[in-house]
């Protein structure tokens, strides 16, 4: 298949720690496809999927991002070896994991393209690159995945649409227009299908929006129901934002949540409170920096809970918490595990009645929290909280302890392995400055941004296990000259995978020891997502490698700051497939 691209121009946006990039017109021409016996996806599926496949955003409804694929395993893994790769053709942060469905692969890239391969040969069956608006400014300019249902597709754009897609030929079945692009509005995140339902949250906290998150027929695109994520007047936690505040307060919803089969609730977190100094909100501001329990089939809100209230460090707590049966104090305590932003390690409870808190410890170094209560309310050191007129700095930086990369657990060894960042430090100067519908609305000059490396730092990236019955640190792999910006997947055969490092590698780590077992250098940085699967009886591992958004920002800003740290990752998506050497 050849694409052209149109006689658009790329328009390239500098600021600090940005490399924001603006879209290009694309258009799409003849594919290879059709895919033949294609195996529609089914509820049941979704609820249970085969070990070979992996169809939701980390494999299953519960976020725990764990295959029991065991064919590669600590003994063989040294053997691990390329058996194809294919270039995405695009730049940019390539996050989203391939998505398998009984052999066949989904990939979706920066510019809204979706390109489906073979999955045990690499060979292309068709691609869609979307046709982007020329005036559109992607602040990340990403994608998740796409999520699956029958014998569609369903791609979440940067120009805020949900797209249908036909699996078997990548043609366009319905296109619905989610919110408007030019108030701020995009969509980044893998599409979350249950019941029939495709369920997306949006992004845009740093333009002043009021955070949402929507559900979707899956066969007409027709919407069902529309959850706010800021209360209005005469609902409950209203009463916590200020005058009009509520409006523009930002809380988005930008990854894709979890969900509870037997209760049938959706567990989605949300983002920070807009704009960041928190004395420009005043208030708890509910429901930004939390987790919310909704009704599937409604959008109803059963509980929620707040992991910070007046968020003022930009510190979004969207990465979807873990369902864990977890063994705990002599019972088993259905949980929701969440490593924040906030520098803290959560073990929550879900019950019936609500999200109840069992614990909370600090998993990298942080001098905001003094102490956390009874209900589990963090209380800010005020000395390290934002405001208006006057420079802070605070540890972690703004981008947390934990990114939006996501952990993963191991129904093995019972750890959840975290890809943490300590060391980082950081701080801004608040504003108060009106709002511009659809430009930035930071609450500070992006230049002022600080990122620092704490005094005496011997390492910033962090590869943690945790045990979250005990709340210890069971081992740790430093990395000295570099952040660890890449999710993290755990297998039957007690291994871990990331990529996230400036340094170009994939790794796998024993899972009980953190040994280093097997790396490979790949085309550029890894901020996508591993996955194990199988076609014909043989296991594989793939990832896409495409450095970009904020990992670049992270390396930027580090420049001159870190001795001997080189600022040259390559950009360029390419899918790397892996099998043991034979």
């Amino acid at each position: 298949m050849k694409t052209k691209r149109g006689g658009c121009a790329m328009v390239l946006k500098q600021w600090l720690l940005s490399g924001l990039l603006a879209s290009t017109c694309l258009v799409s021409i003849a594919a290879a496809g059709p895919i033949e016996n294609y195996s529609p996806v089914t509820t049941e599926r979704l609820k249970n999927p085969e070990p070979g496949n992996w169809m939701h955003y980390r494999r299953t409804y519960d976020g725990q991002g764990y295959s029991t694929l065991d064919q590669i395993n600590t003994s063989n893994v040294k053997n691990l070896v390329p058996v194809w790769t294919f270039s995405t053709g695009v730049v940019e942060g390539h996050q989203a994991p391939p998505i398998i469905n009984n052999g066949v692969m989904f990939v979706s890239t920066p510019e809204g393209q979706v390109i489906a391969l073979n999955a045990k040969t690499g060979d292309e069956y068709w691609r869609y690159k979307r046709q982007l608006p020329e005036d559109l400014f992607q602040l990340h300019p990403t994608n998740r995945g796409v999520g699956l249902w029958e014998d569609k597709l369903y791609l979440a754009t940067t120009d805020d649409h949900l797209v249908a897609l036909d699996a078997k030929t990548g043609k366009v079945v319905w296109d619905t227009k989610v919110q408007d692009y030019k108030k701020g509005q995009y969509l980044t995140l893998m599409p979350l299908v249950v019941d029939g339902k495709v369920i997306v949250g949006g992004s845009g906290g740093e333009f002043g929006i009021r955070g949402y998150i929507v559900a979707y027929d899956a066969n007409t695109g027709k919407e069902l129901w529309r959850t706010f994520t800021i209360p209005g007047p005469g609902e409950p936690g209203h009463d916590t934002w200020s005058g009009d505040d509520w409006k523009t307060g930002g809380a988005p919803a930008w990854m894709t949540g979890t969900y509870d089969v037997d209760a049938r609730t959706v567990y989605w977190g949300t983002g920070n409170a807009a704009p960041w100094p928190g004395e420009t909100h005043p208030g708890d501001n509910l429901y930004s920096t939390s987790v919310l329990a909704l009704d599937p089939d409604s959008g109803k809100m059963k509980s929620y809970f707040q992991y910070h209230q007046n968020d003022s460090w930009d510190w979004d707590e969207v990465d979807a918490p873990m369902l864990i049966d977890l063994q705990r104090d002599g019972r088993t305590i259905k949980s929701l595990i969440h490593p924040g932003r906030n520098a803290i390690f959560w073990v929550l409870e879900r019950k019936p009645e609500g999200i109840k808190y069992v614990a909370g410890w600090p998993f990298v170094y942080t001098n905001v929290w003094k102490s956390i209560d009874a209900n589990g309310k963090p209380i800010a050191d005020p000395a390290h909280k934002p405001g208006v007129g006057k420079r802070v700095e605070f540890c972690p930086s703004l981008w947390g302890g934990k990114d939006w990369p996501s952990a993963a657990y191991s129904q093995k060894t019972g750890l959840v392995y975290v890809p943490a960042n300590e060391n980082f430090c950081g701080g801004f100067t608040g504003e108060k400055l009106p709002l511009v519908p659809g430009k930035l609305w930071l609450g500070t000059k992006p230049e002022d941004i600080g990122l620092t490396p704490r005094p005496g730092a011997t390492h910033f990236g962090e590869l943690q296990a945790w045990d979250p019955a005990t709340g210890k640190k069971v081992w740790s792999h430093n990395f000295p000259k570099s952040q660890l910006f890449g999710s993290v997947t755990a297998t039957a055969g007690d291994l871990i995978f990331v990529g996230g490092t400036n340094d170009r590698m994939f790794r796998a780590f024993h899972a009980k020891t953190g040994e280093l077992l097997w790396e490979q250098k790949t085309n550029s940085g890894i901020v996508g997502m591993p996955i194990a699967y199988e076609v014909d009886g043989t296991q594989y591992i793939a990832v896409q490698s495409g450095w970009g958004v904020d990992a670049q920002r992270i390396q930027d800003a580090l420049v001159g700051k870190v001795p001997g740290l080189e600022n040259n990752v390559p950009q360029g998506g390419v899918v790397w497939v892996f099998a043991v050497k034979k």
